[in-house]
């Protein structure tokens, strides 16, 4: 694996790739406040050793990318959606296969509806259309109770991270066991390796950017939809919708599965995604 920073436009976006860059490539869009490490290792490995050449990275305000003061985001959803092109340029590629999960889905979608030639194929999960249209359930009650709850004191890192992986395991629908070590680990690297871990709350901050102009049905990029029947967050109708809504979509449902990609899921979502990318 390779990790470089591409800048440009004034934004510093910190990329790692995996695998051979002559392999068809991959980039993975991870969910809102989620660094690069939110793609775990082993997963990107596995991608990398079935053919192909993987890209994650840090949005700005996660990891080692820009970032800015908590609580005053310089940049909208169009600019993260614009971090999209930024990373495939940085990287000579013209175009890559998308892999969004949770707002990264979101932005996957823009993204192809804006620039239809650099998408190869689509892979959107744990994530809900982007075109105004249709009645979808709301968030889970339980997912409610826990964001009305106060916020912890961000100079508290412990408590930080206590309620980062509280909220990992409502977002997990609680039909599974939650994997408890594995999401401690996980937010005690991330923290250590950001720069101002803070920051990465701006992203509930930022405007939207504008209205999409678009439709669903413009997508002609072959799309799979991976979603959990337990997601809180988006419940599975939202990812019923997307599949409906693009032209040949394919809908792929993990029992019992909540919001995101979760260990116990890896080795299947990796094998759907290779399968998804290999025409």
């Amino acid at each position: 694996m390779t990790e470089r920073m591409i800048e440009t436009d004034g934004v510093r976006l910190c990329v790692e790739t995996f695998g051979d860059p002559g392999d068809p490539p991959v980039l993975l869009v991870m969910g809102m406040a989620g660094s690069m490490l939110w793609w775990d290792e082993g997963f990107c490995r596995a991608l990398a050793d079935g053919g192909r050449f993987v890209v994650r990275y840090d949005h700005r305000d996660t990891g080692r990318s820009t970032t800015y003061e908590p609580g005053r985001p310089g940049y909208d959803g169009d600019d993260l959606l614009a971090d999209i092109g930024r990373v495939l340029d940085g990287l000579g590629l013209d175009a890559a296969h998308l892999v969004g999960v949770s707002m990264g889905g979101g932005l996957s979608q823009d993204f192809v509806l804006e620039h239809p030639g650099r998408v190869r194929s689509l892979v959107l999960m744990s994530t809900s259309p982007v075109v105004a249209g249709g009645d979808l359930p709301g968030i889970a009650d339980e997912y409610g109770a826990f964001l009305a709850q106060p916020a912890p004191d961000p100079d508290d890192t412990d408590a930080v991270a206590t309620h980062v992986v509280a909220e990992t395991r409502v977002l997990a629908g609680g039909r599974r066991p939650f994997d408890e070590a594995y999401m401690r680990a996980l937010v005690a690297r991330d923290m250590a390796r950001a720069d101002r871990y803070a920051s990465a709350g701006n992203h509930a901050r930022i405007a939207g950017g504008e209205a999409s102009r678009h439709d669903l049905a413009e997508i002609a990029a072959p799309t799979l939809v991976i979603h959990g029947t337990a997601d809180p967050l988006f419940p599975v109708e939202h990812g019923a919708a997307l599949a409906d809504g693009i032209p040949g979509a394919r809908l792929m449902t993990i029992e019992d599965a909540g919001h995101g990609l979760e260990p116990a899921d890896h080795a299947l979502v990796a094998r759907a995604i290779l399968e998804h990318t290999a025409a």
